[in-house]
């Protein structure tokens, strides 16, 4: 299969490689890099210290470290924590708008992140681990932990830190309406021990009560089943153009010719009318979750 791009430079298409500064953690950008100078030429201005700035703000000295430094995403509070201490002047909160990233995600799959927060329509199919807009903290630590290379504390926390912070695109208004199809063996595979799958089937239960999700499950024995070329997601802008993603072990490619959205979007129509519809979907969950 080939993979066109239109030329809308808000959807180029991307696929990268080893070799072309990629790699399984998120690179610093330069707005990253260009906020950090801001943030330390301020405080040193205002003749503070990392610590004594740190302490002003009540984040962690390492915590403003990454920050100066481009390696961490700032959030919200750090950002009008830091306004306040360092003159209140608007710049702050004027820079953050610039910042091109969500600290802890993959590169390759920064453009398809921007996307979603504008979308209206959200579909996944997921066939290796639960989709990260259904994770809990403890099942994505697991996941995370898991794949190598391996990862310090940090690293690990970032990472889970950006999975759980798109989820605030459930609650977003005007709602998305969201779609996703998983496969039964992702539950049953035990990511993270009895007590995080437990707890992962609470949440998926609470989740696919939301008005706007609808969650199926793909059953184990399914032998008509149009997902065997993988994961694949799909995304409605508000203009109502469709754009698909897929993703593989080191890279991700946005897909925005209409012939190649047009066949995913098949195979998710098909992917649908072969999962359990949601109340089984439903019932199978608590089906699991009592036999745990």
């Amino acid at each position: 299969m080939t993979y066109e791009n239109t030329g809308d430079d808000a959807a180029e298409a991307v696929m990268r490689g080893p070799g072309t500064g990629f790699g399984p953690e998120p690179e610093v950008s330069d707005s990253l890099r260009t906020f950090g100078a801001f943030v330390q030429a301020l405080r040193e201005h205002a003749g503070l210290t990392r610590a004594q700035f740190a302490k002003l703000i009540s984040y962690s000295k390492h915590t403003v470290a990454s920050v100066e430094q481009g390696r961490r995403m700032p959030d919200c509070d750090f950002v009008e924590r830091a306004e306040a201490v360092l003159g209140n002047t608007g710049a702050l909160r004027r820079a953050a708008v610039h910042l091109s990233r969500q600290a802890g995600l993959a590169s390759w799959f920064r453009q398809w992140a921007r996307l979603e927060t504008k979308a209206v329509t959200l579909w996944t199919y997921e066939c290796r681990v639960i989709p990260g807009l259904l994770q809990t903290e403890r099942y994505a630590r697991a996941v995370t932990k898991s794949v190598p290379p391996v990862k310090n504390e940090e690293q690990v926390a970032q990472q889970v830190a950006a999975r759980l912070e798109r989820q605030q695109l459930f609650d977003r208004m005007p709602a998305i309406t969201f779609s996703f199809v998983i496969e039964q063996a992702l539950i049953e595979r035990g990511t993270g021990g009895p007590e995080v799958t437990r707890e992962l089937l609470d949440h998926l239960l609470e989740r696919s009560s939301q008005f706007n999700v609808e969650l199926q499950i793909m059953p184990r024995l399914q032998p008509d089943h149009a997902g065997f070329d993988g994961p694949l997601m799909l995304l409605e802008s508000p203009d109502h153009k469709w754009f698909g993603y897929a993703e593989g072990q080191r890279g991700g490619m946005l897909i925005t010719h209409p012939k190649e959205v047009s066949i995913m979007l098949q195979r998710y129509a098909r992917l649908r009318s072969q999962a359990l519809n949601s109340e089984d979907s439903r019932s199978l969950l608590r089906q699991l979750r009592g036999a745990l």
